[in-house]
């Protein structure tokens, strides 16, 4: 029993298993699609739940927000999607806190790592409505960022919802006006997509140029548009 103990303790194991849930999610997107749902008229938490393990398997959610503009429309596609990726983050949180926190938090080392911690740590809902605002920020990955972090669940909730609510809307009118690509509502909310992925490139463009005056953030490419954005909204 003690073998079994410390194997189950450990972290490899239990990163092992975050990447096996991970896996299963994808799996189970192979047999219900969350657009398909919708179009067969299943109640609306099924769907949400779908959504979030959509989600979960990296999904891209532009996709997932379109398809809810399509069959549900504006006034009830927004505030599904903006709760269906507010459950989808909050329960990649959850997978990061129970299973992959201890596995993950010895290789993050390095000053920045450190900061982004003590950012989410010290001030949660700030940094967290900056990660959510900004696009191209993958989704999970500030999942898992925030859980591997001090951010209590209240915050990171709640910044999560007002953070991805913009986007989130953008992308469920332009699939709810696709059929009418003239439209006032289509153009809007085409403009706003092109606007954030402009914001997008900028801001990874100056991601890249500090990393290239900063040794640190070099070490840690993948996190480079986070780990230089969260520390602008201190004090």
């Amino acid at each position: 029993m003690p073998v079994v103990s410390r194997v189950v303790r450990s972290p490899w194991f239990r990163l092992g298993a975050l990447l096996a849930v991970l896996a299963a999610a994808a799996g189970s997107l192979l047999l219900w699609s969350p657009t398909e749902l919708l179009r067969d008229g299943v109640p609306i938490p099924v769907f949400l739940l779908v959504y979030a393990v959509a989600t979960l398997a990296f999904v891209p959610k532009p996709a997932l927000n379109g398809a809810a503009g399509a069959v549900l429309g504006t006034a009830q596609g927004v505030p599904v999607a903006v709760a269906a990726t507010t459950l989808g983050a909050l329960l990649g949180f959850w997978l990061g806190r129970a299973l992959g926190r201890d596995a993950v938090r010895p290789l993050l080392r390095g000053k920045l790592a450190a900061a982004l911690d003590r950012r989410l740590s010290e001030h949660g809902f700030r940094s967290m409505l900056l990660v959510r605002v900004v696009p191209g920020v993958p989704f999970q990955a500030a999942n898992y960022a925030a859980a591997f972090s001090e951010v209590r669940v209240l915050p990171y909730t709640v910044a999560t919802a007002l953070g991805v609510a913009p986007g989130t809307a953008a992308y469920v009118i332009a699939g709810a006006s696709a059929g009418q690509p003239s439209s006032p509502a289509f153009l809007i909310s085409a403009a706003v997509i092109v606007l954030m992925c402009l914001f997008t490139l900028v801001s990874a463009w100056r991601a890249y140029r500090r990393s290239r005056r900063r040794p640190a953030t070099a070490a840690l490419p993948d996190e480079a548009p986070v780990l230089t954005a969260v520390p602008s909204t201190g004090p």
